[in-house]
């Protein structure tokens, strides 16, 4: 299709995470189309350490019908992007192979370092700040939680990653529903174990990005502060899950997992020891961007 030399190309990019599979259509900061489908690969990872290969199969079709999806939409180039189930699972390899060999689009797994950085870049865009404010990016995902802390201008300069996620601390500790006052506790000191020795640099504003903070924010509105998430903490402790939904309005496949993902924000927050404002950008708009900075650059070669 012709374009202008300048002109935002239409990319896609699919991620594949422990809770959930995404697909996200952009031409520079327009959003041509979302799509996701749950499929808990983290789960799975937790309870076998591995990915059952029925499991591997339905991700596989999964991702190949998104694929197809994003080039019905105009994308040009679409990339598979891997994050902890790829990191954690045993058969991860085996994952990565089938990806590829069914949806026919490049596959990558990324490390946590790298998924911390395209967060913090895909959070950033189209946010106006000033270009030397230091910020922190605090992104909880199904089977890991990255903080990264840079500035717009030099991008994440210092990324640490946990290998505890909203759907693995769920696995261990927080199956009960509502999950009860000794269960939360517990949760609160697994997330404190896996935070040792993580000393965050310090930062003048805060960000936070994925789908736990994105739903919480029918709890503590749109800034995640040390007293909104104790509240929302004291609420998803005693709260069926279906009064969360009813009254809190909660995305039903969002629920089970909600109490782990606020366990988690809440021990990021007092580490970086900063509100976080709740950003829908993330790591997929940060894939997209690195995506079309690499495509015009093979062609200015």
């Amino acid at each position: 299709m012709w374009r202008r030399h300048h002109d935002p190309m239409p990319l896609g990019v699919v991620d594949v995470g422990a809770n959930t599979v995404r697909l996200l259509v952009k031409a520079g900061d327009n959003v041509i189309h979302r799509r996701r489908a749950m499929l808990g690969l983290g789960q799975a990872v937790e309870l076998f350490g591995e990915i059952p290969g029925e499991k591997v199969d339905e991700a596989a079709w999964t991702v190949a019908a998104f694929v197809i999806d994003a080039r019905a939409h105009g994308a040009e180039r679409v990339e598979v992007l891997v994050t902890s189930p790829g990191r954690q699972a045993t058969n991860g390899d085996a994952l990565i192979e089938r990806l590829a060999e069914i949806s026919g689009a490049p596959v990558r797994v990324l490390s946590s370092e790298e998924e911390g950085q395209l967060g913090f870049q895909g959070a950033l865009n189209a946010l106006r700040v000033p270009p030397r404010e230091t910020l922190a990016v605090v992104d909880v995902g199904g089977g890991s939680a990255q903080i990264a802390i840079g500035t717009k201008r030099d991008g994440a300069t210092w990324v640490r990653s946990i290998d505890l996620g909203s759907m693995r601390l769920t696995s261990r500790l927080l199956q009960g529903n509502p999950p009860g006052r000794e269960a939360m506790e517990a949760a609160r000191r697994e997330v404190r174990a896996a935070l040792i020795g993580i000393e965050p640099p310090f930062a003048e504003e805060g960000l936070a990005v994925g789908g736990s903070a994105r739903a919480l924010r029918e709890l503590t509105g749109p800034t995640l502060t040390a007293e909104a998430l104790r509240r929302a903490e004291s609420i998803l402790t005693y709260t069926p899950h279906d009064q969360l939904v009813e009254v809190w309005n909660i995305e039903e496949d969002r629920v089970p997992t909600i109490a782990a993902g606020t366990v988690i924000l809440s021990a990021l927050q007092e580490i970086v020891n900063v509100p976080l404002r709740v950003r829908r950008g993330g790591l997929r708009d940060g894939a997209l961007a690195e995506l079309e900075q690499r495509i015009r650059a093979a062609r200015a070669a």
